[in-house]
This record gives C-alpha cells, sequence and structure tokens, in this order.
C-alpha cells in the first residue's frame, strides 16, 4: 500500500494482524491487512485457524463427544519468515497481536522483529474485534500520513480505551475447560443466567450476570454497555458473536441503533479463539471510549 508522507514523497507499509482479531473477510480485503494465523489443536490433529478449520468444525467435534480444542500462538519462525518477507517490500510494517495476557504471540513477534529496523508490534491488550479495533486504527493512521513510530505510541494509549465484553448463552465449554464447575452450569441453568464476560487490564474475567431469556438478556446487557452515554467513539462499533441466531443478531443490532448513533455497526463471526472458549452462542458489543 502507498501513503503521501511530505508532499510528494511516498512511502509503502503493511499492517499485520493475527488471526484472532475476527474482522470480517470484508474489512482484511479492503484494508489489505495480512492475517497471521494461530494453530488449533483439536483431536489428533493441528489446523491453522481460519484457514483449514473454523469454529463450526470445532463444535461439530464436542457434539459428537470430542475434546475441546486449544490454541497455540503464532511461531517465532512463522513470524520471522513474514516479517523478512514484508520488511523488504514495503518502508514499514505494523504488526498488532491478541493480548500478551491470553498468548505468547506478542513475544515471539518481538522477538522475529528485533532483527529489523522497520517492523513494529503493537500488543492489542484485547482479543476478537477488541483486537480488531486497534488493527483498524492502525490502517487508518497509517493512511493518515503519520510516521510509524507516532502510529506505535497512539496505539499503545488507545488500547486502554477498547471496550470489550460477552454475553454467554451456556457454560458447557466453560466446565469442559475447566473455568467452572458442574454445580456452577447447573445452578446458571436452573436459574437461567448468562455471565457476561469482559476484557479488562488485558485480561478476562466475569464482570455480571444476567438472568432470563437469552434475548432478554442479550437487550439489557446492550443497555447497560451502551445506554445514556456520552464518552464513546462513535464511528464504529463491533457485534461479534460465535454463532447465534439471525433473529438475536438483529435484533442485537437493533438495539444498539436504538440507543447510540454509531456511524458504523459492524457484525462479525468469532474466529476459533473465542469460540474454542467460549462455545457457541456467545454475542459481544465492542467500541472504543473518547
Amino acid at each position: 500500500m502507498r501513503r503521501i508522507v511530505k508532499g510528494s514523497i511516498y512511502m509503502t507499509y503493511q499492517i499485520i494482524s493475527d488471526s484472532t482479531c475476527d474482522l470480517s473477510p470484508e474489512q482484511i480485503e479492503r484494508y489489505n491487512i495480512r492475517l497471521m494465523p494461530l494453530f488449533v489443536h483439536l483431536g489428533d490433529g493441528e489446523y491453522r485457524d481460519g484457514v483449514d478449520i473454523h469454529p463450526d468444525d470445532i463444535y461439530a467435534h464436542v457434539a459428537a463427544g470430542g475434546a475441546l480444542a486449544s490454541t497455540a500462538a503464532v511461531n517465532l519462525a512463522d513470524y520471522v519468515q513474514v516479517f523478512s518477507e514484508y520488511s523488504r517490500k514495503v518502508d514499514f510494517v505494523i504488526h498488532i497481536d491478541i493480548s500478551s495476557d491470553f498468548s505468547s504471540c506478542y513475544q515471539n513477534a518481538c522477538l522475529a522483529a528485533s532483527g529489523y529496523d522497520n517492523v513494529y508490534v503493537v500488543d492489542s491488550r484485547n482479543l476478537s474485534t477488541g483486537h480488531g479495533l486497534v488493527v483498524l486504527e492502525a490502517v487508518r493512521l497509517a493512511e493518515s500520513g503519520m510516521e510509524p513510530k507516532e502510529i506505535v505510541r497512539r496505539l499503545n494509549e488507545l488500547t486502554a480505551r477498547v471496550r470489550a465484553s460477552f454475553i454467554l448463552d451456556q457454560l458447557e465449554y466453560m466446565k469442559k475447560g475447566g473455568r467452572c464447575s458442574s454445580v456452577a452450569v447447573l445452578g446458571a441453568n436452573l436459574l437461567r443466567l448468562r455471565p457476561c464476560i469482559q476484557v479488562k487490564d488485558g485480561k478476562m474475567g466475569v464482570e455480571k450476570k444476567y438472568r432470563g431469556s437469552f434475548e432478554k438478556c442479550v437487550r439489557d446487557y446492550i443497555s447497560d454497555r451502551l445506554a445514556g452515554r456520552s464518552d464513546l467513539d462513535l464511528r464504529r462499533v463491533f457485534i461479534t458473536h460465535s454463532g447465534v441466531s439471525p433473529e438475536i443478531v438483529q435484533m442485537a443490532v437493533e438495539t444498539v441503533r436504538s440507543l447510540q448513533p454509531f456511524e458504523g455497526i459492524c457484525v462479525t463471526r468469532a474466529g476459533c479463539t473465542v469460540s474454542s472458549h467460549c462455545g457457541p452462542g456467545t454475542l459481544g458489543v465492542l467500541f472504543i471510549e473518547k
């Protein structure tokens, strides 16, 4: 890609992200973002996230009695290969990773980038489209003509203002993954409780529990996140889900639209990372604060 820096001086750049950013295929293509897939271990096989395995493959395996999938970071050799390729093709590379508290992708990328003067690595301190929001801001800043070191500084400042959370319709995957007990799952099912998981300071934890039908809980969750607020960056909001009904997704879109005048409401499907941990029936609203 090309950008104007000063008058007639042109520089080229490449934005790279690992596959956990959960941006839509259309966004990836439109902004020429290079994705580096994490590895997914399912059964006896090792696959590349979004390349030769997708969330529905994981769901089918688990439904048939198989164990949960696990994910592994992009390895050092893959980073070196890609950074070497693009460091020769463009003037600078900016790579954004999933939070370093969730994966060793960031550490591996930093080691690989240390051999190149024009490769910069950013820890998104987030996951899914919380991470994706940082990636899209990197594109915007690069297109504006900003120098790479200033882009990195702006992105590092931005990460503290990204808000990412999800509401879960069921806890079976959390139980299988050892993140909650069978007793907790039984109690949640009996009381019709749906937990809201929020990313805070690069880590994930339960913020609140909602009670009632999933549709009601999604409405209440979105209202809690957005209603009456004047501190939001209204350029874009993501609704990202791991496989919920079109009716629930449309309801979520209409609820968001009724609460805040976002310029763009982007609906995307969560990739293997969120899906393998939370399971189907997970929906999140992700945005940036001013």
